[in-house]
Protein backbone atom coordinates (compact mmCIF):
# COMPACT_ATOMS: atom_id res chain seq x y z
CA UNK A 1 0.00 0.00 0.00
CA UNK A 2 1.31 3.24 -0.72
CA UNK A 3 1.90 4.79 2.81
CA UNK A 4 2.48 8.62 1.47
CA UNK A 5 -0.18 10.73 -1.24
CA UNK A 6 -1.32 13.99 -1.39
CA UNK A 7 -5.05 15.36 -0.78
CA UNK A 8 -5.51 15.32 -4.35
CA UNK A 9 -4.68 12.06 -4.75
CA UNK A 10 -6.58 10.90 -2.31
CA UNK A 11 -9.48 13.10 -3.82
CA UNK A 12 -9.06 11.48 -7.05
CA UNK A 13 -9.39 8.09 -5.73
CA UNK A 14 -12.14 8.67 -4.12
CA UNK A 15 -13.82 9.99 -7.02
CA UNK A 16 -12.48 6.86 -9.13
CA UNK A 17 -14.52 4.77 -7.29
CA UNK A 18 -17.40 6.85 -7.66
CA UNK A 19 -17.47 6.59 -10.85
CA UNK A 20 -16.16 3.53 -12.23
CA UNK A 21 -18.14 1.34 -9.93
CA UNK A 22 -21.90 1.50 -10.22
CA UNK A 23 -22.95 3.43 -7.11
CA UNK A 24 -26.72 3.73 -5.88
CA UNK A 25 -25.95 7.41 -5.34
CA UNK A 26 -24.96 7.88 -8.93
CA UNK A 27 -26.94 5.46 -10.87
CA UNK A 28 -30.14 4.32 -8.63
CA UNK A 29 -31.12 1.13 -8.18
CA UNK A 30 -29.76 -0.41 -11.66
CA UNK A 31 -28.53 -3.86 -12.14
CA UNK A 32 -24.70 -2.59 -11.67
CA UNK A 33 -25.42 0.08 -8.77
CA UNK A 34 -27.73 -3.01 -6.83
CA UNK A 35 -26.57 -6.91 -6.95
CA UNK A 36 -28.51 -8.21 -4.17
CA UNK A 37 -27.13 -11.42 -3.36
CA UNK A 38 -23.77 -12.10 -0.88
CA UNK A 39 -21.62 -14.00 -3.61
CA UNK A 40 -18.87 -11.41 -4.07
CA UNK A 41 -19.24 -9.90 -0.78
CA UNK A 42 -18.20 -13.33 0.63
CA UNK A 43 -15.54 -13.48 -1.70
CA UNK A 44 -14.24 -10.59 -0.42
CA UNK A 45 -14.54 -11.38 2.96
CA UNK A 46 -12.41 -14.40 2.60
CA UNK A 47 -9.48 -12.44 0.95
CA UNK A 48 -9.82 -9.59 3.23
CA UNK A 49 -8.84 -12.50 6.15
CA UNK A 50 -12.88 -12.52 7.80
CA UNK A 51 -12.80 -8.87 9.22
CA UNK A 52 -16.27 -9.21 10.41
CA UNK A 53 -15.75 -12.34 12.49
CA UNK A 54 -13.48 -10.03 14.29
CA UNK A 55 -15.72 -7.33 16.42
CA UNK A 56 -18.96 -8.13 17.63
CA UNK A 57 -22.09 -6.11 15.76
CA UNK A 58 -25.56 -5.04 16.23
CA UNK A 59 -27.53 -4.80 12.57
CA UNK A 60 -29.95 -3.01 11.72
CA UNK A 61 -32.34 -2.49 9.04
CA UNK A 62 -35.68 -0.85 8.42
CA UNK A 63 -37.10 1.43 5.74
CA UNK A 64 -37.26 4.89 7.83
CA UNK A 65 -35.53 5.50 11.20
CA UNK A 66 -32.50 3.29 11.18
CA UNK A 67 -29.78 6.07 10.30
CA UNK A 68 -31.30 7.90 13.72
CA UNK A 69 -31.04 4.70 15.41
CA UNK A 70 -27.93 3.50 14.36
CA UNK A 71 -25.84 6.70 15.49
CA UNK A 72 -28.04 7.35 18.51
CA UNK A 73 -27.07 3.70 19.76
CA UNK A 74 -23.47 4.08 18.59
CA UNK A 75 -23.16 7.42 20.50
CA UNK A 76 -24.95 5.65 24.05
CA UNK A 77 -22.34 2.50 23.46
CA UNK A 78 -19.55 5.04 22.79
CA UNK A 79 -20.71 7.03 26.23
CA UNK A 80 -19.76 3.66 28.35
CA UNK A 81 -16.35 3.36 26.78
CA UNK A 82 -17.52 0.96 24.60
CA UNK A 83 -15.38 1.36 21.16
CA UNK A 84 -17.40 1.43 19.14
CA UNK A 85 -18.14 1.77 15.23
CA UNK A 86 -20.57 2.44 12.72
CA UNK A 87 -21.59 2.19 8.92
CA UNK A 88 -24.08 3.56 7.53
CA UNK A 89 -25.40 4.96 4.01
CA UNK A 90 -25.10 7.28 1.87
CA UNK A 91 -22.97 10.09 3.20
CA UNK A 92 -24.10 13.87 2.86
CA UNK A 93 -20.74 15.75 3.14
CA UNK A 94 -17.78 13.19 3.11
CA UNK A 95 -17.30 10.08 2.16
CA UNK A 96 -15.64 8.91 5.08
CA UNK A 97 -19.22 9.58 6.78
CA UNK A 98 -20.48 6.39 6.24
CA UNK A 99 -17.69 4.70 8.51
CA UNK A 100 -16.40 6.11 11.70
CA UNK A 101 -16.39 5.99 15.66
CA UNK A 102 -17.96 8.63 17.84
CA UNK A 103 -14.12 9.74 18.21
CA UNK A 104 -14.05 10.81 14.09
CA UNK A 105 -14.08 9.36 10.75
CA UNK A 106 -12.06 6.53 9.30
CA UNK A 107 -8.75 8.58 8.18
CA UNK A 108 -7.98 9.22 4.35
CA UNK A 109 -4.65 7.48 5.00
CA UNK A 110 -6.47 4.24 5.60
CA UNK A 111 -9.07 4.84 2.50
CA UNK A 112 -6.68 5.66 0.28
CA UNK A 113 -3.98 2.60 1.03
CA UNK A 114 -7.17 0.27 1.01
CA UNK A 115 -8.66 1.90 -2.38
CA UNK A 116 -4.76 1.90 -3.55
CA UNK A 117 -4.10 -2.06 -2.44
CA UNK A 118 -7.60 -3.98 -3.59
CA UNK A 119 -9.35 -1.78 -6.18
CA UNK A 120 -7.66 -3.72 -8.63
CA UNK A 121 -9.38 -7.22 -7.27
CA UNK A 122 -12.87 -5.48 -6.82
CA UNK A 123 -12.67 -4.11 -10.74
CA UNK A 124 -11.66 -8.11 -11.82
CA UNK A 125 -14.17 -9.72 -9.53
CA UNK A 126 -17.52 -6.75 -10.48
CA UNK A 127 -18.16 -5.36 -7.47
CA UNK A 128 -20.14 -2.24 -6.65
CA UNK A 129 -19.53 0.77 -4.87
CA UNK A 130 -21.10 -0.66 -1.73
CA UNK A 131 -19.76 -4.03 -1.64
CA UNK A 132 -16.36 -2.58 -1.98
CA UNK A 133 -16.84 0.24 0.54
CA UNK A 134 -18.73 -2.72 3.11
CA UNK A 135 -15.43 -4.28 3.05
CA UNK A 136 -13.68 -1.65 3.73
CA UNK A 137 -15.56 -0.42 6.58
CA UNK A 138 -15.24 -4.14 7.92
CA UNK A 139 -11.93 -4.18 7.81
CA UNK A 140 -11.44 -0.64 9.46
CA UNK A 141 -13.42 -2.13 12.17
CA UNK A 142 -11.23 -5.19 12.53
CA UNK A 143 -7.99 -3.55 12.66
CA UNK A 144 -9.40 -0.59 14.92
CA UNK A 145 -10.48 -3.46 17.14
CA UNK A 146 -13.64 -1.99 17.86
CA UNK A 147 -15.73 -3.96 20.75
CA UNK A 148 -19.06 -3.98 18.79
CA UNK A 149 -19.94 -2.38 15.55
CA UNK A 150 -23.34 -0.84 14.59
CA UNK A 151 -24.09 -2.02 10.94
CA UNK A 152 -27.23 -0.19 8.79
CA UNK A 153 -28.27 -2.08 5.63
CA UNK A 154 -27.55 -0.58 2.29
CA UNK A 155 -31.32 -2.16 1.11
CA UNK A 156 -33.70 -4.56 2.37
CA UNK A 157 -31.69 -7.13 4.40
CA UNK A 158 -31.70 -10.71 3.38
CA UNK A 159 -29.77 -9.84 0.00
CA UNK A 160 -27.77 -7.12 1.56
CA UNK A 161 -24.15 -7.00 1.53
CA UNK A 162 -24.20 -6.53 5.28
CA UNK A 163 -26.18 -9.29 5.48
CA UNK A 164 -22.28 -11.62 6.03
CA UNK A 165 -22.65 -11.08 9.28
CA UNK A 166 -22.90 -14.46 10.62
CA UNK A 167 -23.64 -13.94 14.25
CA UNK A 168 -24.22 -10.46 15.76
CA UNK A 169 -25.58 -9.79 19.14
CA UNK A 170 -29.17 -8.09 17.92
CA UNK A 171 -31.00 -8.00 14.83
CA UNK A 172 -32.85 -4.81 14.71
CA UNK A 173 -35.79 -4.18 11.89
CA UNK A 174 -36.77 0.19 12.97
CA UNK A 175 -40.05 0.85 10.29
CA UNK A 176 -41.68 -1.01 7.65
CA UNK A 177 -42.97 1.40 4.67
CA UNK A 178 -43.63 1.39 0.83
CA UNK A 179 -39.98 1.90 -0.42
CA UNK A 180 -37.96 0.61 -3.12
CA UNK A 181 -41.25 -1.65 -3.71
CA UNK A 182 -39.30 -2.33 -7.41
CA UNK A 183 -36.68 -4.74 -5.58
CA UNK A 184 -38.36 -5.37 -2.02
CA UNK A 185 -41.88 -6.09 -3.02
CA UNK A 186 -45.29 -4.20 -3.59
CA UNK A 187 -46.84 -4.94 0.08
CA UNK A 188 -45.56 -4.49 3.53
CA UNK A 189 -45.95 -8.05 4.28
CA UNK A 190 -43.35 -8.30 1.22
CA UNK A 191 -40.98 -5.75 2.22
CA UNK A 192 -41.34 -6.90 5.65
CA UNK A 193 -39.35 -10.50 4.76
CA UNK A 194 -36.83 -9.41 2.94
CA UNK A 195 -35.94 -7.15 6.45
CA UNK A 196 -36.48 -10.06 8.42
CA UNK A 197 -33.52 -11.47 6.25
CA UNK A 198 -31.06 -10.21 8.81
CA UNK A 199 -32.74 -12.39 11.47
CA UNK A 200 -30.18 -15.23 12.43
CA UNK A 201 -30.63 -18.33 14.73
CA UNK A 202 -30.75 -17.58 18.53
CA UNK A 203 -30.34 -13.88 17.84
CA UNK A 204 -32.38 -11.79 19.46
CA UNK A 205 -34.86 -9.78 17.04
CA UNK A 206 -36.14 -6.25 18.27
CA UNK A 207 -38.94 -4.42 16.05
CA UNK A 208 -39.46 -0.78 16.28
CA UNK A 209 -42.92 -1.01 15.55
CA UNK A 210 -45.71 -3.51 15.68
CA UNK A 211 -47.84 -3.42 13.12
CA UNK A 212 -50.92 -5.53 11.94
CA UNK A 213 -49.57 -6.29 8.53
CA UNK A 214 -46.44 -6.91 9.40
CA UNK A 215 -46.23 -8.57 13.03
CA UNK A 216 -47.07 -12.09 11.58
CA UNK A 217 -44.44 -12.08 9.45
CA UNK A 218 -41.66 -11.15 11.59
CA UNK A 219 -42.99 -13.49 14.27
CA UNK A 220 -43.04 -16.36 11.29
CA UNK A 221 -39.36 -15.51 10.72
CA UNK A 222 -37.65 -14.86 14.47
CA UNK A 223 -34.58 -17.43 14.81
CA UNK A 224 -34.49 -16.36 18.31
CA UNK A 225 -36.28 -14.11 20.63
CA UNK A 226 -38.33 -11.66 19.34
CA UNK A 227 -39.53 -7.97 20.79
CA UNK A 228 -41.83 -5.48 19.48
CA UNK A 229 -40.12 -2.34 20.87
CA UNK A 230 -43.41 0.11 21.51
CA UNK A 231 -45.15 -2.79 23.30
CA UNK A 232 -42.22 -3.18 25.78
CA UNK A 233 -41.25 -1.05 28.75
CA UNK A 234 -37.70 0.14 28.33
CA UNK A 235 -36.20 0.54 32.14
CA UNK A 236 -35.34 3.57 31.18
CA UNK A 237 -38.95 4.87 29.26
CA UNK A 238 -40.29 6.63 32.44
CA UNK A 239 -37.95 9.60 31.38
CA UNK A 240 -38.36 9.19 28.14
CA UNK A 241 -40.10 12.93 27.77
CA UNK A 242 -36.86 14.40 29.71
CA UNK A 243 -34.58 12.69 27.50
CA UNK A 244 -36.35 14.13 24.29
CA UNK A 245 -36.66 17.29 25.01
CA UNK A 246 -32.86 17.54 25.77
CA UNK A 247 -31.94 15.55 22.79
CA UNK A 248 -30.51 17.58 20.04
CA UNK A 249 -32.21 15.37 17.39
CA UNK A 250 -35.68 17.01 17.32
CA UNK A 251 -38.06 15.75 14.90
CA UNK A 252 -41.09 14.04 16.29
CA UNK A 253 -40.39 10.66 14.69
CA UNK A 254 -37.32 10.40 17.66
CA UNK A 255 -39.78 9.39 20.03
CA UNK A 256 -40.42 5.86 18.41
CA UNK A 257 -36.80 6.11 17.53
CA UNK A 258 -35.94 6.80 21.13
CA UNK A 259 -38.19 3.83 22.34
CA UNK A 260 -36.10 1.66 20.12
CA UNK A 261 -32.71 2.38 21.45
CA UNK A 262 -33.87 2.34 25.01
CA UNK A 263 -35.26 -1.21 24.16
CA UNK A 264 -32.14 -2.20 22.88
CA UNK A 265 -30.12 -1.39 25.41
CA UNK A 266 -32.10 -3.56 27.38
CA UNK A 267 -31.55 -6.49 25.75
CA UNK A 268 -27.75 -5.86 25.50
CA UNK A 269 -27.56 -5.63 29.10
CA UNK A 270 -28.06 -9.05 29.53
CA UNK A 271 -25.25 -10.15 27.27
CA UNK A 272 -21.72 -10.60 28.00
CA UNK A 273 -19.39 -7.50 27.50
CA UNK A 274 -22.37 -4.96 27.62
CA UNK A 275 -21.90 -4.67 31.61
CA UNK A 276 -21.40 -1.10 31.52
CA UNK A 277 -24.55 0.20 30.23
CA UNK A 278 -25.58 -0.10 33.98
CA UNK A 279 -24.84 3.55 34.02
CA UNK A 280 -27.67 5.21 32.99
CA UNK A 281 -26.70 8.78 32.78
CA UNK A 282 -23.83 7.97 31.06
CA UNK A 283 -26.10 6.43 28.34
CA UNK A 284 -28.34 9.39 28.67
CA UNK A 285 -25.77 11.81 28.02
CA UNK A 286 -24.43 9.66 25.05
CA UNK A 287 -27.99 9.74 23.04
CA UNK A 288 -29.21 14.15 23.88
CA UNK A 289 -25.77 14.89 22.20
CA UNK A 290 -25.81 12.44 19.29
CA UNK A 291 -25.78 14.83 16.39
CA UNK A 292 -22.96 16.75 18.01
CA UNK A 293 -20.97 13.63 19.04
CA UNK A 294 -21.50 11.85 15.79
CA UNK A 295 -21.35 14.71 13.27
CA UNK A 296 -25.15 13.14 12.14
CA UNK A 297 -26.69 15.43 10.16
CA UNK A 298 -30.04 15.70 7.58
CA UNK A 299 -32.51 14.86 10.33
CA UNK A 300 -34.16 17.82 10.95
CA UNK A 301 -31.35 20.08 11.10
CA UNK A 302 -31.75 23.50 11.95
CA UNK A 303 -29.07 25.22 9.99
CA UNK A 304 -29.94 29.16 10.33
CA UNK A 305 -32.38 30.66 12.98
CA UNK A 306 -33.31 33.75 11.37
CA UNK A 307 -35.10 32.67 9.59
CA UNK A 308 -35.20 29.12 10.54
CA UNK A 309 -34.03 26.86 8.19
CA UNK A 310 -34.53 22.80 8.78
CA UNK A 311 -33.04 20.34 6.54
CA UNK A 312 -34.50 16.28 6.65
CA UNK A 313 -33.54 13.96 4.19
CA UNK A 314 -37.13 12.24 4.50
CA UNK A 315 -37.92 10.94 1.09
CA UNK A 316 -40.95 8.67 1.35
CA UNK A 317 -44.57 9.08 2.09
CA UNK A 318 -43.84 7.05 5.55
CA UNK A 319 -41.41 9.67 6.41
CA UNK A 320 -42.81 12.69 4.97
CA UNK A 321 -45.90 12.32 6.80
CA UNK A 322 -44.16 13.32 10.35
CA UNK A 323 -42.48 15.84 8.76
CA UNK A 324 -44.83 18.02 7.13
CA UNK A 325 -46.99 17.38 10.12
CA UNK A 326 -44.32 18.75 12.20
CA UNK A 327 -44.30 21.83 9.96
CA UNK A 328 -47.94 22.39 9.71
CA UNK A 329 -47.58 22.49 13.78
CA UNK A 330 -45.75 25.28 13.35
CA UNK A 331 -48.02 27.75 12.57
CA UNK A 332 -45.78 29.91 10.94
CA UNK A 333 -45.69 30.78 7.20
CA UNK A 334 -43.66 28.28 5.02
CA UNK A 335 -40.86 28.21 2.43
CA UNK A 336 -40.48 24.36 0.85
CA UNK A 337 -37.50 23.86 -0.96
CA UNK A 338 -37.86 20.47 -2.32
CA UNK A 339 -36.52 17.83 -5.33
CA UNK A 340 -36.89 13.92 -5.59
CA UNK A 341 -35.58 11.39 -7.34
CA UNK A 342 -37.35 10.12 -10.06
CA UNK A 343 -38.21 6.95 -8.84
CA UNK A 344 -39.75 7.81 -5.98
CA UNK A 345 -43.81 7.29 -5.92
CA UNK A 346 -44.74 10.92 -6.13
CA UNK A 347 -48.57 10.30 -5.78
CA UNK A 348 -48.46 9.35 -2.66
CA UNK A 349 -46.65 11.96 -1.67
CA UNK A 350 -48.23 15.10 -3.43
CA UNK A 351 -51.17 14.74 -1.53
CA UNK A 352 -48.69 15.79 1.85
CA UNK A 353 -48.02 18.89 0.94
CA UNK A 354 -48.46 21.07 3.39
CA UNK A 355 -51.30 23.42 2.15
CA UNK A 356 -50.62 27.71 1.98
CA UNK A 357 -47.01 26.80 1.63
CA UNK A 358 -44.40 28.67 -1.28
CA UNK A 359 -42.80 25.53 -3.47
CA UNK A 360 -39.61 26.32 -4.90
CA UNK A 361 -38.73 23.22 -6.50
CA UNK A 362 -35.35 21.89 -7.39
CA UNK A 363 -32.98 18.98 -8.77
CA UNK A 364 -29.75 18.23 -7.00
CA UNK A 365 -26.74 17.42 -9.66
CA UNK A 366 -27.42 13.62 -10.33
CA UNK A 367 -28.96 11.76 -13.03
CA UNK A 368 -31.20 10.64 -10.59
CA UNK A 369 -33.37 13.39 -9.98
CA UNK A 370 -36.74 14.86 -11.31
CA UNK A 371 -35.78 17.43 -13.32
CA UNK A 372 -37.53 20.75 -11.30
CA UNK A 373 -39.98 21.73 -13.88
CA UNK A 374 -40.96 18.11 -14.46
CA UNK A 375 -41.75 18.33 -10.42
CA UNK A 376 -43.65 21.88 -10.87
CA UNK A 377 -45.68 20.64 -13.59
CA UNK A 378 -46.86 17.52 -11.63
CA UNK A 379 -47.88 19.72 -8.98
CA UNK A 380 -49.81 21.93 -10.39
CA UNK A 381 -52.05 22.39 -7.54
CA UNK A 382 -49.44 23.97 -5.59
CA UNK A 383 -47.91 27.85 -5.02
CA UNK A 384 -44.71 27.11 -6.64
CA UNK A 385 -41.84 27.74 -8.95
CA UNK A 386 -38.75 25.57 -10.30
CA UNK A 387 -35.04 26.12 -9.90
CA UNK A 388 -33.24 23.59 -11.30
CA UNK A 389 -29.89 23.96 -9.23
CA UNK A 390 -30.20 23.27 -5.03
CA UNK A 391 -27.76 26.53 -4.10
CA UNK A 392 -30.02 28.86 -6.04
CA UNK A 393 -32.91 27.37 -4.75
CA UNK A 394 -31.75 28.16 -1.37
CA UNK A 395 -31.05 30.90 -2.06
CA UNK A 396 -33.93 32.21 -3.54
CA UNK A 397 -35.83 31.00 -0.24
CA UNK A 398 -33.74 33.07 2.06
CA UNK A 399 -34.33 36.33 -0.61
CA UNK A 400 -38.23 35.40 0.48
CA UNK A 401 -38.32 34.65 3.89
CA UNK A 402 -39.44 37.09 6.91
CA UNK A 403 -37.87 36.59 10.26
CA UNK A 404 -41.09 34.44 11.09
CA UNK A 405 -40.58 32.30 7.85
CA UNK A 406 -39.16 28.58 8.07
CA UNK A 407 -37.79 27.05 5.33
CA UNK A 408 -37.95 23.54 5.02
CA UNK A 409 -34.99 21.94 2.67
CA UNK A 410 -36.20 18.15 2.00
CA UNK A 411 -37.51 15.48 -0.79
CA UNK A 412 -34.17 13.86 -1.15
CA UNK A 413 -30.56 13.19 0.68
CA UNK A 414 -29.06 14.56 -2.19
CA UNK A 415 -30.80 18.07 -2.08
CA UNK A 416 -29.42 18.33 1.81
CA UNK A 417 -25.99 17.36 0.82
CA UNK A 418 -26.19 20.38 -1.09
CA UNK A 419 -27.47 22.06 0.63
CA UNK A 420 -25.60 21.84 3.90
CA UNK A 421 -22.51 23.41 2.65
CA UNK A 422 -24.39 26.43 1.98
CA UNK A 423 -24.69 26.95 5.47
CA UNK A 424 -21.43 25.92 6.81
CA UNK A 425 -21.92 22.54 7.50
CA UNK A 426 -19.22 19.99 7.50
Amino acid sequence: MKAVFSEAEYQALVEDIFHRFPSVQKEGFSAGAYKPGLERQLAFEEVLGHPSRKFRAIHIAGTNGKGSVANLLTSALSSYGLGTGLFTSPHLIDFRERIRTADGLISKEYVYGFLDHWLPWCTEHGLSFFEITTGLAFKWFADEGVDVAVIETGLGGRLDSTNILERPDLTIVTSIGLDHCQLLGNTLEEIAAEKAGIFKTGVPALIGEWREETAPVFEAKARGPIIFADRSQPSLWPRHEEILQAMDLQADVQSRNLHTVLAAVDILKQLPGYEPLSNEEALIDGIIHTAARMGFHGRWERLQENPLVIADIGHNAHALQHNFAQLQALNRPLIIVYGIMADKDLNAILPLFPMGAQYIFTAPATPRALPAEELLNKAVNNNGIAIQSVKNAVEEALRRATPETVIYIGGSAYVVAEALPLFGAQ
